[in-house]
C-alpha cells in the first residue's frame, strides 16, 4: 500500500508542495506593497526573484 510517507517523497508531490509555497508568498505580495516595503524587500523578505515579486505587483495593480 501507497502510504503518505511514500506519497511526499515523490516527485509530483515535491513540486505541487513547492508550487504551493510559492504561491502562497506571492499572495502576500499586495499586503507587504500596502505597508510600504519596496519590491526588492519583499523580494528578500520572501526569498523570492525581484521578478516574480514585481509580477506579482503589477498583477495587484491590474485589478
Amino acid at each position: 500500500m501507497f502510504g503518505l510517507s511514500e506519497l511526499k517523497q515523490t516527485r509530483v508531490y515535491q513540486e505541487a508542495f513547492q508550487e504551493g509555497e510559492i504561491a502562497a508568498k506571492l499572495a502576500t505580495v499586495p499586503r507587504l506593497l500596502g505597508l510600504g516595503l519596496t519590491v526588492e524587500q519583499i523580494a528578500q523578505a520572501l526569498e523570492l526573484d525581484v521578478e516574480e515579486v514585481s509580477q506579482a505587483a503589477q498583477q495587484q495593480s491590474a485589478n
